[in-house]
């Protein structure tokens, strides 16, 4: 079974069991909507007077917090495919087929990605429905290749969150702690700018940090070249670092945990 073969049966598995689940769909419209109602209402108590980085208050932050939401989510999801497995005692069965350890969580991620990608769509696109964007300057292709380099980023990470769980079987803690100080010290809700200079430091060494901006400048500021060329730059240089370290460390942890006879602690 090829790649694509396995990816369809994944996603075949996954559709299966979400349709049985359809009151999550109206919960979720429901979420949707009232954040963006909430934030919409908020711009608006803000006023026009503020714009971060050059841009109305708005689409600042339903990027920022769309597209946060979209990434700490893919990040988790390679975290709950190994806590499930372990839970279910499946894991030891699942790791001993011939695909790779790292693959095959990234396989049973899949879905999760889709599902979030679907959402913040629905999340950016009603959002920016509600409140046009005149000055607006889109590079579609530079939004593609800034969402590629952010999912290889946030693959990476849920990675190293799984061998954590592995490892310290603290892997949603530590992931949790790492998505708080995200949210805040990334640009979500208001410019990094605006932070007192110690934590732009902190913000600077934050790969989501360089994925909200370069998103942001793609879809409203694509005139911007020479601080597009930046952060895009940054966010290729961390893909570079963190998937293939991500696969290393998981790889060297799962056969560590094998060896201790420690693969289904949780």
């Amino acid at each position: 079974m090829n790649v694509v073969d396995k990816i369809a049966a994944v996603l075949r598995r996954d559709f299966l069991t979400a349709i049985r689940y359809r009151a999550g769909l109206a919960a979720l419209l429901l979420a949707t909507a009232g954040e963006l109602g909430a934030f919409y209402y908020l711009s608006h108590a803000v006023g026009a007077g503020f714009r971060p980085d050059g841009m109305a208050y708005f689409p600042f932050v339903l990027v920022g917090t769309g597209f946060f939401g979209f990434l700490m989510a893919g990040t988790h999801a390679l975290l709950t495919a190994v806590q499930e497995a372990q839970q279910s005692g499946t894991l030891e069965a699942l790791l001993n087929t011939s695909t790779p350890p790292a693959m095959l969580v990234l396989l049973s991620s899949i879905s999760a990605f889709g599902r979030q990608l679907l959402q913040m769509l629905l999340y950016i696109g009603t959002g920016l429905l509600l409140c046009q964007v005149p000055e607006r300057q889109t590079d579609t292709l530079l939004v593609v290749i800034v969402f590629i380099l952010s999912v290889c980023i946030s693959a990476g990470l849920g990675l190293i969150a799984a061998a954590l769980q592995l490892a310290m079987q603290k892997g949603s803690t530590l992931l949790w702690l790492f998505g708080s100080v995200a949210w805040f010290l990334s640009g979500t809700l208001f410019p990094v700018t605006a932070l007192p200079r110690p934590a732009q430091v902190i913000s600077s060494l934050l790969p989501v940090t360089y994925s909200l901006q370069a998103m942001r400048l793609a879809m409203f500021q694509s005139d911007h070249h020479g601080a597009l060329l930046g952060q895009v730059s940054a966010l290729a240089l961390f893909a570079m670092l963190l998937l293939p370290l991500g696969i290393a460390v998981f790889s060297l942890t799962l056969r560590r945990a094998r060896s201790l006879g420690t693969l289904s602690f949780y």
